[in-house]
């Protein structure tokens, strides 16, 4: 999926490749620079910046960039792009008054996240502080933060017994969700009319399907240490008997109430459901005389 974004009118080309944005360098070097040839800065400043030098060759955390094919006026060709990280680390090399933004906002960011290592309440505040105004309520809030928690305490265990991360810890999530709602995470995407690749699953949810999500892993967290589950087959195993104990509670409960936990509500219906809420609520409170009767 190729897709172009505006930068002071300026275009810049990025693909979505191995679940994230990979942009074309030389664009990203024109907005930032009015070179005109970019090709040939960038050749210049990677002699005058040896760091910058080794990150191009994947040095320490940071991965090399790639050739990707694009459509050009002279046809297919490839052309070196590069991960969000290592354009990031690019603006850093760049002596140009117009990446000095970007250079103040990753020294902010670089703070920020300081912060957040000293002291953990900081960055789950700040967590809260977004979904909030983003028109989530704080009990939903609430059990995504909680999900979260969940969520981490899974992926520690993972680690601890022998998963490999990306691939496997999606696999298993694919089969924790599998067993719980029937449906693998890019399945429930589809499901919920979910567009935009980067968009979690979870702040999609509501209360119930969040709850389920937490039950399933959980459970797999829970079986994983019971069992000493090692490797990703056994914890394969555990993850889908994780997830069938969530499954089952959903059946049950969908039995009894008749009504079903998995619904196609995504963010924007949940946030017009909570501003009503609000409204509604604020109504009724309104219509509530001195006495607290009814007028």
């Amino acid at each position: 999926m190729n897709e172009l974004i505006l930068f002071e009118q300026k275009q810049v080309r990025r693909v979505r490749l191995y679940d994230e944005w990979w942009f074309v360098i030389s664009d990203v070097v024109a907005v930032l620079t009015d070179s005109v040839n970019p090709q040939d800065y960038l050749k210049k400043l990677r002699k005058r910046d040896q760091s910058l030098s080794d990150a191009f060759k994947g040095g320490g955390q940071i991965v090399p960039p790639l050739g990707i094919e694009f459509d050009t006026a002279g046809g297919r060709q490839m052309i070196q792009c590069w991960n969000t990280i290592g354009i990031l680390r690019l603006i850093q090399s760049v002596p140009s008054p117009k990446a000095e933004p970007f250079k103040r906002w990753l020294a902010k960011v670089g703070y920020e996240r300081l912060e957040e290592i000293e002291n953990p309440e900081i960055a789950t505040k700040r967590m809260r502080e977004i979904y909030k105004q983003k028109g989530y309520s704080d009990e939903w809030i609430e059990k995504r933060a909680r999900g979260i928690a969940v969520r981490d305490e899974l992926t520690e265990e993972w680690k601890k017994r022998g998963v490999k991360e990306h691939l496997e810890y999606a696999i298993l999530t694919a089969e924790i969700s599998k067993a719980t709602f029937g449906m693998t995470p890019s399945e429930y995407k589809n499901f919920k009319a979910i567009d935009k690749p980067k968009d979690n699953l979870r702040d999609h949810m509501t209360d119930l399907e969040l709850i389920f999500t937490m039950l399933g892993e959980a459970s797999t967290t829970e079986i994983a240490k019971k069992k000493d589950a090692k490797g990703f087959p056994e914890n394969k195993k555990a993850a889908t008997e994780g997830g069938t104990v969530a499954g089952n509670a959903r059946k049950e409960l969908e039995e009894k109430s008749g009504t079903k936990v998995s619904t196609k509500n995504n963010y924007n219906e949940l946030s017009e459901l909570t501003i009503r809420h609000k409204k509604k609520a604020i109504n009724e409170e309104t219509s509530t005389n001195n006495n607290g009767y009814e007028e």
